[in-house]
């Protein structure tokens, strides 16, 4: 394989992506971060170079961008880097607006280049055997379906992973942050959300000791593309869950619940006595195995789902195929959580989820630039919590402060 050269963008989440690079053909030249002693000690360690301007990363030779930046930050620079004639892969959001969603896909659309959303959560074993199954119609076609992504952190934790008061951790609507639960059930079935209602859960109690402000829990009704209903659940609330189940018109499939991110790691199928067909068990419980590269998926980390991004992004590039998870499934699936959250505002009201392969329906919402975020330059403000503008209590900002300190932060927004 001819080696593809890369490079990436966030030297903490993305130093995932340089240890998995070699596994797939790809060749990591070049990092790019705003911490420089960090940006310096990294690229010495792996022999590449090293940029802060970004702008300056891109002119580097090399043929694709991993960005592991913030998360509302993807959109602005993948759309620089497909200017800039790169391949782009971007982490679990690919816009924090629906205006960025749509200037994001007619940039994908003018240049011709690879884009791939970096959801990893549907490439464990246990989304890659339920996707299997689907396809040989082990359960028929889906009704309903479930998909929880609820993942709590002592203060500290959270403290750490969000330094400063305008973190857009602290800022992040919980409806944001849905892919994870949505995308393995889109994986599965191939069916696309149409319509969106959603309710937040605001408990204050649970930002305690942190610089938080948004709500800490969601639930997400999406209306698919054909008929069926899929429940989303998240995404700090006390209770650790990374669960899916599917039913459709002949069984039912889901993960085994159990502590930690995928439990037991098991899969559970099971049918009605007038359902099955001939030869199948009424139940089975078993362990799934991956289908191929087993030894390459298990070193790495989300499950194997790291491993899996990577392979398919340097396959899409091979091929000039576009990905499973390409810009309009990206988009859409991003869009459902700002969508969402304008729904939870409005304590449930449905909105319709574009189809962003069609211009006639982006073209409505080339200017919705409605964000939470500080930074955002926006016509619109949207608050982080049901509760509106919420107050950080002074006794949590000087704990958080503590911690910032201990992990020596030096930001502007102490």
């Amino acid at each position: 394989m001819k080696e593809i050269k890369i490079g990436i963008v966030g030297v903490g989440r993305g130093m995932s992506f340089a240890t998995i690079a070699n596994y797939v053909g790809m060749k990591l030249v070049a990092i790019c971060d705003t911490r420089e002693e960090k940006l310096k000690e990294i690229g010495k360690r792996l022999n590449v170079s090293t940029y802060t301007d970004y702008d300056k990363f891109l002119e580097h030779d090399m043929e694709a961008v991993i960005l592991a930046n913030y998360f509302h930050q993807h959109a602005p620079f993948a759309i620089k880097a497909l200017k800039a004639g790169k391949h782009v892969m971007s982490e679990t959001s690919c816009n924090s607006t629906i205006a960025e969603g749509v200037e994001l896909c007619r940039t994908v659309e003018k240049t011709g280049l690879i884009y791939m959303l970096a959801e990893n959560y549907p490439f464990t074993v246990f989304s890659m055997e339920m996707r299997r199954l689907y396809k040989k119609g082990e359960i028929g076609e889906v009704t309903y379906a479930e998909g929880e992504y609820n993942h709590p952190m002592d203060p500290e934790s959270r403290c750490s992973i969000a330094p400063g008061l305008n973190h857009w951790r602290n800022w992040m609507p919980p409806t944001y942050y849905c892919t994870h639960a949505l995308a393995p059930l889109v994986y599965i079935t191939e069916r696309m959300p149409v319509k969106v209602n959603a309710l937040s859960i605001a408990r204050p109690s649970i930002n305690s000791h942190t610089a938080g402000r948004s709500d800490p829990g969601f639930v997400i009704l999406c209306r698919m593309d054909n008929g069926s209903v899929f429940r989303l659940f998240g995404l700090i609330l006390p209770g650790h869950s990374n669960w899916y189940r599917i039913h459709g018109e002949k069984g039912a499939m889901e993960i085994t619940r159990g502590p930690g991110y995928f439990g037991p790691g098991q899969i559970r199928i099971w049918h009605e006595e007038w359902t099955k067909k001939k030869g199948q068990l009424l139940e089975k419980i078993y362990l799934p195995e991956w289908p191929k590269r087993s030894k390459l998926a298990s070193k790495t980390g989300h499950g194997g789902g790291d491993f899996w991004v990577c392979w398919y992004f340097a396959q899409a590039i091979r091929t000039k195929k576009q990905p499973f998870f390409d810009v309009y499934k990206g988009v859409a699936l991003s869009s459902v959580g700002i969508l969402a959250w304008k729904s939870a505002l409005e304590d449930g009201k449905p909105y319709e989820v574009p189809d962003f392969t069609k211009e006639i329906e982006r073209k409505k919402y080339e200017k919705d630039d409605a964000s939470p975020f500080p930074d955002a330059n926006t016509s619109y403000k949207l608050p982080p919590s049901i509760l509106g503008f919420v107050e950080v209590n002074p006794k949590d900002i000087t704990f958080a402060r503590k911690i910032w300190k201990k992990i020596g932060y030096k930001g502007d927004d102490l």
